[in-house]
């Protein structure tokens, strides 16, 4: 019987290194893939370590060049939202476009059954179709991330390391000689240390505006929008007093308001741009537990539908909901679907 063929996303660091090794283990006819994304010291260092990888795992090693579809589908709609005073994640981006589009596609065309890569989460499957599941570490589980996958492409990806911890992985990689480096999931690949505001400043032109109350009482001058997030408390440029934090953002004035932490609570929001794993949204109300961006924690909600958005209403009321943001949902450890958090549309 023919192997089954995987082209395997190699990164350079240890969890895609350990998925390859997996699917090696388990008699899959192994390739690796590695993308370029980005024209830097650090992704040129994670290229040649990528190829070391797979010369140690003695598998072919594939270099895709996808540095102007990186530039317009994850730089670009990054920069437009800050632009724009919202806060966006990158990450689902490239996971929708990048990772689970273009270079599935390109896996594909290579001869490959499946695209895997060194995310924690997990897929299921059946009859009935395809399920999206929560890793078995929930501490590193990374399905939030994953809720655009469609049916067709959960079909074709395998997660290898969905029922394994990050120090069974770590384990596997040192004895099988492997670099056991990584970096944080939570760094933004192009952006170095987390430098958001120098790196945006070199994009596009920000003017700078009032820092309002409620009330519309100016209490000072923003550098310009593109440098806030909602919640945010620090490095509003104020006089000490009882704290303030940024609770709106209104980019068709160039202000930006601020109240005190209380008023950062909303017990509601409207969801945009869906997708569901299933490839059809509840038609009927439904509870689930929602997030409303990577680290937070699942609260319970009520879906209501309408045609292309869907309304949720939390038990108890969540801090600092920010539009830009994914919120997704779930049912127990089942990703069920998830969209972005409309900037017009939160509300107490």
């Amino acid at each position: 019987m023919t192997k089954r063929k995987v082209a395997v996303a190699v990164s350079g660091g240890v969890d895609s290194a350990a998925a390859a090794l997996l699917l090696k283990e388990a008699a899959y006819e192994v390739i690796g893939i590695h993308m370029r994304l980005w024209d830097s010291p650090r992704f040129n260092y994670q290229a040649h370590r990528a190829e070391n990888i797979c010369r140690i795992l003695d598998i072919p090693c594939h270099q895709v060049d996808l540095q102007e579809e990186f530039e317009s589908c994850v730089v670009g709609y990054f920069c437009r939202e800050y632009q724009q005073g919202r806060t966006p994640n990158p990450c689902v981006a490239c996971n929708q476009h990048i990772k689970f589009g273009l270079l599935l596609d390109k896996a594909l065309s290579l001869g490959a059954d499946y695209l895997a890569t060194g995310h924690y989460a997990r897929v299921e499957h059946s009859r009935d179709g395809h399920r999206l599941l929560k890793a078995v570490d929930t501490g590193r589980d990374q399905s939030y991330f994953l809720y655009t996958l469609t049916q067709e492409k959960l079909g074709r990806v395998l997660f290898p390391l969905g029922g394994h911890s990050k120090d069974e992985v770590k384990q596997m990689a040192k004895q099988a000689r492997l670099p056991t480096a990584t970096r944080s999931s939570q760094d933004i690949c192009f952006i170095s240390q987390k430098n958001y505001g120098a790196f945006l400043s070199q994009r596009f032109s920000t003017l700078p505006g009032d820092i309002v109350d409620t009330r519309g009482k100016k209490l000072g001058r923003h550098r310009g929008i593109a440098f806030y997030t909602i919640g945010q408390r620090h490095g509003l440029g104020l006089a000490s007093g009882k704290p303030l934090y940024v609770i709106r953002i209104e980019p068709e004035s160039n202000r930006i308001m601020l109240d005190h932490e209380e008023e950062l609570y909303s017990q509601k929001l409207i969801a945009r741009k869906l997708s569901w794993i299933s490839g059809k949204a509840p038609r009927e109300p439904i509870t689930a537990r929602a997030k409303i961006r990577y680290k937070s924690k699942e609260a319970e909600a009520s879906l209501f539908f309408r045609n292309d958005s869907v309304d949720v209403h939390f038990a108890q009321p969540q801090k600092a909901v920010t539009p830009g943001q994914a919120v997704v949902f779930y049912n127990a450890d089942e990703v069920l679907g998830g969209g972005i958090i409309d900037s017009d549309a939160i509300g107490a």
